[in-house]
This record gives structure tokens, sequence and C-alpha cells, in this order.
């Protein structure tokens, strides 16, 4: 049997993770403004390691990018990285590229998301 880690507030580590990435979601999927192409590098604060210069005219990179925005990027990080067409557009296999916890927090906000189509990253 599998028991779920909680912290000493009656928090489970699950409810944290949820809240964390949460509190990092932009208003709207239209505050994304990032680039949608050419070659973008992140500040070390979120590719603190491996890769930090990515081209988003390559698939595999641009995934790698957004994988990387989504579980280390703060509120401003996430609207300035990251652009709303591309994060729709590849969201159907990005999804299962990411955590659960980032996951669930952001198709709790933004059902639109669950709803795309899958296509081709």
């Amino acid at each position: 049997m599998v028991q779920q880690s909680s912290l000493g507030d009656g928090s489970s580590v699950a409810d944290v993770l949820h809240e964390r990435y949460a509190g990092r979601l932009p208003a709207a999927l239209e505050d994304l403004a990032g680039p949608e192409h050419g070659s973008v590098e992140l500040p070390l604060h979120i590719a603190w390691s491996g890769l930090r210069t990515y081209d988003l005219d390559r698939p595999r990179q641009r995934m790698g990018f957004y994988r990387t925005v989504l579980a280390e990027g703060q509120r401003a990080d996430i609207a300035r990285f990251l652009n709303r067409d591309l994060l729709l557009a590849q969201w159907p296999v990005m999804r299962t590229m990411i955590s659960r916890h980032v996951r669930e927090a952001w198709e709790a906000a933004f059902p639109e998301l669950e709803h795309q189509p899958s296509a081709a990253a």
C-alpha cells in the first residue's frame, strides 16, 4: 500500500506542490507573450543545470524549453518565455512529459488545455 506523505500542518506533499505551481500561473493564457521562433537563452534561476539556450524552431529543443520553464519558472518567467499559441499546440504531447502536479495546476486553471486535439510536436 502506498501512503501519501503529509506535512505537519496536515497538507499533503501533493497539495503543497499543486499550490506552488498554481501560484505561478498567469491570469490568462493571453498573458503568455513569449517568442515563437529563434534562439532563447534562459536565466540561471530557471535553467540551473544543463542546456540554457534553446532553438525554438527545433521541436525537441522547444519541448525541452517548455518543460523547463513550466517546472522552474516563476509567474513573470512564464509570461515572458512561453507563447500562448505554441503552448496550446504542444499541450497534448507536453502534458504527458511534465509532472502530474504541473499538468493538474495548468488544466484546472485553463480547462481549454484539456480539450486540445493531439498534434505533432
